[in-house]
């Protein structure tokens, strides 16, 4: 078993003035009425701010962008809130209801720190083109047992019950004059969506010290969930020695994980956009079989690709 990687599909090159550079974290949605494969991303604008928008591949062949947006579907937060400095997608989840749930990090600038990051809810009602906030607030923040930082949600609806996986940091670590993050994956439940009950519990121990686990993907086979994220270490991770790596780790009742990187089915390339880094994994599920979408060398600098699920006989 393994991901057959089809290659690099997308890099932002200032199509649009607020796409300058970056396109992290893709984020993919199924449109069955066009056999197309919505991908969300956040390209950043001349000063840096992440503003997410979309494009849009066949869905038999991903690396054939047919409609690249132009215009953000989300704009930032008014000044002072949660997300005033940056949106980044990273979940969908269709409500009850069918409208389409986005879960997203918003950034702010700190002081002490480099910055701080919530999880905030936009609602959509015309099938993703536009979304909505329906409150300024975020829904998932730092709390006084997760006092530092919350991000890169995953959100899964099964029924009355919402699954969120998401990555909460621990606190940040000096190396060499650098503020550096420390960031775990841990999980929360809800019956709307919107409250959210946490627990506080760190999901997959860290395999090294200062290691880093962030950005789930989670897809359900039968009794199985299946899980991909991103881990980095902590004293040369810009496209360094420590940099973003896919892992991968299973579940029977979606809290209790067992760690098995040896089977997330992929690893940096010999040469090109992702021989450094790959990290922001998304995994989805078509007629045409489970795509992860995902980005490589300097954090979405280098764009976004796919891969192709491959099952061994």
């Amino acid at each position: 078993m393994g991901w057959q990687k089809l290659g690099r599909f997308f890099e932002t090159a200032r199509q649009q003035p607020f796409m300058v550079s970056h396109a992290c974290t893709p984020t993919a949605l199924y449109l069955p009425a066009s056999d197309r494969i919505r991908v969300y991303f956040a390209p950043r604008n001349a000063r840096g701010q992440s503003l997410p928008t979309y494009l849009e591949v066949a869905a038999a062949d991903p690396t054939r962008v047919l409609y690249l947006h132009d215009r953000p579907v989300l704009e930032l937060g008014v000044r002072g809130t949660f997300d005033d400095g940056g949106i980044m997608p990273c979940s969908l989840a269709e409500a009850a209801n069918g409208d389409l749930c986005l879960y997203y990090v918003g950034w702010n600038p700190s002081v002490s720190v480099a910055y701080r990051n919530a999880v905030g809810l936009a609602i959509s009602t015309d099938g993703g083109r536009t979304f909505k906030r329906p409150f300024p607030g975020a829904v998932v923040d730092r709390n006084r047992t997760e006092p530092f930082f919350t991000a890169s949600p995953c959100v899964l609806r099964e029924g009355d019950t919402w699954h969120l996986w998401y990555a909460s940091s621990t606190g940040f670590l000096e190396v060499e004059d650098r503020i550096e993050p420390l960031y775990v994956l841990k999980y929360a439940q809800s019956a709307d969506g919107v409250e959210w009950h946490r627990d506080n519990r760190t999901l997959l121990a860290p395999a090294s010290p200062h290691e880093c686990t962030a950005r789930p993907t989670v897809v359900r086979d039968g009794d199985t969930y299946r899980m991909w994220y991103c881990y980095r270490g902590s004293a040369d991770y810009r496209d360094g020695k420590d940099a973003y790596r896919i892992g991968y780790a299973e579940s029977r009742d979606a809290r209790n994980w067992e760690r098995r990187d040896a089977q997330a089915g992929i690893d940096y390339s010999t040469t090109g956009w992702d021989a450094t880094m790959q990290t922001y994994p998304n995994v989805l599920d078509t007629p045409h079989g489970r795509y992860l979408f995902y980005n490589g060398n300097g954090f979405g600098k280098t764009g976004i690709g796919c891969a192709r699920w491959q099952q061994t006989p």
